[in-house]
């Protein structure tokens, strides 16, 4: 499967005469996988830490990923840009505004506006790291934030299918091995915990099967984010 999916990566920035591959790195196992599958293209790699206000360990395990692609691969670029100062900016400006969720987003949507001023100054795109269980599952992602990307190589591959993948390159046993987070919670709160206490393998059983004990509590979450999963809607002038 890795060679299949740098066979697909490869293609599709030769078929779009793309000279770069940018990818955002959190210290997670979807986004190492990512950017690692990015690096064995060949195509130059700008694999970029964001921190904003970030808990020391998930920054740690993100730029511990970026040392250990700089040194296997030299076609890898590791940026370090701490947006926590135009965050805060930002913060401020909207107090008028204030909701812990849509500012815990809009950390997300900054990192991606950050990530396309970077591939658009390199000939590049933004290279997506969403698996299956988050874009078509449960919709755990920001819209036009980690969601709005250019190309999404592991969207069609389960969490534990991601996992498998981190073991075949030699991803970092701590990156592995490190409770999922999306990062954007200053109280450290994991996927679990956002989740309803569900795991990635319960999530994936209810998926597949709604007979799962999972079921129900899946498809509530479902339920919940299912507008950011379709598409925009469009008024049709001629419709009656």
């Amino acid at each position: 499967m890795i060679n299949k999916i740098t066979d697909w990566i490869k293609n599709y920035c030769a078929e779009n005469s793309l000279r770069s591959l940018v990818v955002g790195i959190s210290g997670g196992i979807d986004s190492s996988v990512v950017s690692t599958l990015c690096a064995k293209t060949g195509f130059e790699v700008f694999a970029v830490s964001m921190p904003i206000n970030q808990i020391k360990s998930q920054h740690d395990l993100s730029l511990a990923h970026g040392k250990w692609l700089t040194e296997s691969f030299d076609n890898v670029n590791h940026l370090v840009i701490d947006l926590s100062n135009l965050y805060t900016e930002f913060n401020n400006s909207l107090k008028a505004f204030d909701s812990e969720h849509a500012f815990a987003n809009s950390k997300s949507r900054l990192r991606m506006v950050t990530l396309h001023q970077i591939s658009g100054s390199k000939r590049g795109i933004v290279v997506g790291t969403g698996n299956k269980v988050e874009d078509f599952g449960i919709g755990f992602y920001t819209k036009y934030g980690d969601g709005g990307v250019d190309i999404s190589p592991i969207a069609d591959l389960m969490k534990t299918e991601v996992w498998e993948l981190g073991r075949e390159l030699n991803i970092l046993k701590s990156i592995i091995d490190a409770p999922p987070t999306d990062g954007l919670w200053e109280d450290g709160r994991t996927d679990l915990d956002q989740l309803g206490g569900l795991n990635y393998e319960q999530l994936e059983e209810a998926m597949q099967d709604s007979e799962s004990p999972y079921f129900r509590k899946y498809s509530k979450i479902r339920k919940l984010n299912l507008h950011k999963m379709k598409p925009i809607p469009i008024y049709k002038k001629d419709e009656k």
